[in-house]
């Protein structure tokens, strides 16, 4: 409903890079092209009663069926939550439609006519899906040959392997009496493998131990 929403995004680092460079491409599509009436109407009150508006399958599904060869990704708060995995998945797309919702949601014939996926940012309810497509563009930007300059960036960095990245440090050595630990100083770097291992599986115990707990339900 709102494509000047994402000039923002769309214009700053890795992302207006990526698009300067030709490593990929983001179309914008206004919904209210296909909205009804003088007014392109786009969302109109929920049968059965209740608050709010629901936006209607006529203008959501004039801007879909054309897409439809695309994989057709909703963001809802009841879709499953996007993960490092689902960015990895997308990014092996050729090409993703991101339909972003508002209001109290969309008409259900949509989602079960033209919505191939569903998915959410996190637990918690936004005005509407742009700031979860401006994320998985992101998301996925930075996993696509030659956006990232260094593609080790990607590949050893927090939700690889299951655990959080260790802390980072960089100069000066010594701030306001808070230093470095010692072992990144030390040139050995097969201690500091081992020193970030560590740290690593340290800090996701503290921090989120639910991944270390589904690492090892996928064992089993």
């Amino acid at each position: 409903m709102f494509p000047e929403w994402f000039e923002g995004p769309l214009d700053v680092s890795i992302v207006a890079r990526g698009i300067e460079d030709g490593l990929f491409l983001v179309d914008l599509h206004d919904l209210r092209e296909h909205g009804l009436g003088k007014h392109r109407q786009l969302d109109d009150s929920p049968f059965g009663g209740g608050p709010g508006m629901v936006m209607m399958v006529e203008p959501l599904a004039g801007a879909l069926k054309p897409l439809a060869n695309t994989h057709r990704v909703l963001f809802t708060p009841s879709g499953s939550p996007m993960s490092q995995s689902t960015l990895d998945r997308w990014a092996a797309l050729d090409e993703i439609t991101f339909v972003c919702g508002r209001y109290e949601g969309v008409d259900q014939r949509v989602i079960d006519g033209f919505i191939d996926e569903e998915s959410s940012l996190g637990d918690y309810v936004l005005a509407g899906g742009e700031v979860a497509a401006a994320a998985a563009i992101e998301g996925i930007a930075r996993l696509l040959p030659g956006v990232v300059g260094n593609p080790e960036s990607t590949e050893k960095e927090s939700f690889r392997g299951g655990i959080l990245e260790e802390p980072v440090y960089t100069r000066p050595a010594e701030y306001e009496g808070m230093g470095v630990p010692e072992v990144l100083l030390s040139g050995d770097h097969g201690r500091i493998e081992r020193w970030r291992a560590a740290q690593s599986l340290e800090r996701t115990r503290e921090r989120r131990p639910d991944l270390l707990q589904n690492g090892k339900d996928s064992e089993t």
